[in-house]
């Protein structure tokens, strides 16, 4: 009798020992599954973002990046036009009130300047791979770190550039055919944009730059949410003009969230570039500019300096 409870005691324990097992691979293959899981879910956000290779269209829909670290929330849809254009932005959202109510608001123009010997800014740019996104309101240029200005003593990091046309700045109540803001951004967030405007070139030829923008045209992203990675390079430099003088005042964003304290440096030359390659940028940002703001109690500086 003894001898059958032992063996029915041991034939219980195996049996025990082999569901103990049995659940612990059981919890191990979940937790394989569970981590494999995740690890696709982060590499399908990362492929979302990446840059296609070739310049075909993907199926993306529009994005609300603005030139800038301060994004609107993603579901407040904004436009150049009608119900959702500037005009109205500031009801669209709470987050976008200073578009209405904000007293130092840009785009201006730039008009009764008071001249002063300004230190220029210095320009430490390198060349990047040229990838571009259309995020339905501009076309926009990322732009790797290490890349930056100095100004005043102080260092902003180039973050992006992008277009809008016609200008959004005007120089005594002239529109330029177009403008490009580079992006940049110090230490503590404090954001710094400087704007080159361009314009027709009555020389066949062109000037220098011209290669610069006629890269970037060829390669326009012509949908929103299409993007484009270029087998070629852009050093931002080549997109300045020859002089570094500059109008400056304290402005805002130009889209929404229309946030202000941001330091603009318009570029006093405007950039010629030929017909055919400004006429790429005219068709596809088609009337991507703010109507102009008042300058308020606001100085605008104009640097004299050489």
């Amino acid at each position: 009798m003894l001898l059958l409870v032992r063996i029915v005691v041991n034939w219980l324990a195996d049996r025990l020992a082999n569901i103990c097992a049995f659940i612990c691979a059981f919890t191990v293959c979940l937790l394989v599954v569970g981590l494999f899981s995740l690890s696709c879910a982060g590499y399908s956000a990362l492929a979302d973002t990446s840059i296609p290779s070739s310049n075909q269209p993907s199926s993306n829909q529009p994005s609300s990046n603005q030139p800038s670290s301060d994004i609107p929330p993603a579901n407040i849809h904004w436009s150049y036009q009608n119900e959702t254009g500037p005009a109205h932005w500031a009801s669209l959202d709470t987050a976008f009130e200073s578009c209405g109510s904000g007293q130092s608001q840009s785009p201006i123009n730039v008009t009764a300047t008071t001249s002063t010997d300004l230190v220029n800014p210095d320009f430490h740019y390198q060349a990047v791979p040229l990838n571009l996104l259309n995020n339905g309101h501009t076309v926009k240029v990322p732009y790797a770190p290490g890349s930056y200005m100095t100004l005043d003593g102080i260092r902003y990091n180039l973050l992006q550039f992008h277009f809008h046309s016609p200008s959004e700045h005007a120089v005594e109540g002239q529109l330029w055919d177009a403008e490009l803001h580079l992006v940049h951004q110090n230490d503590v967030g404090a954001l710094a944009v400087v704007a080159v405007l361009l314009k027709e070139s009555k020389h066949p030829e062109g000037i220098q730059p011209e290669d610069a923008y006629n890269n970037i045209g060829q390669n326009l992203p012509n949908k929103a949410g299409d993007k484009i990675r270029t087998q070629t390079t852009i050093n931002a430099h080549n997109l300045l003009p020859s002089q570094a003088t500059t109008y400056r005042y304290t402005g805002s964003l130009t889209t929404p969230p229309c946030s202000e304290s941001v330091t603009w440096l318009v570029m006093t030359d405007p950039v010629e570039l030929p017909s055919a390659v400004l006429k790429r940028y005219r068709q596809l940002l088609n009337n991507n500019n703010r109507p102009l703001q008042r300058l308020n109690n606001r100085t605008v500086q104009m640097d004299i300096s050489l």
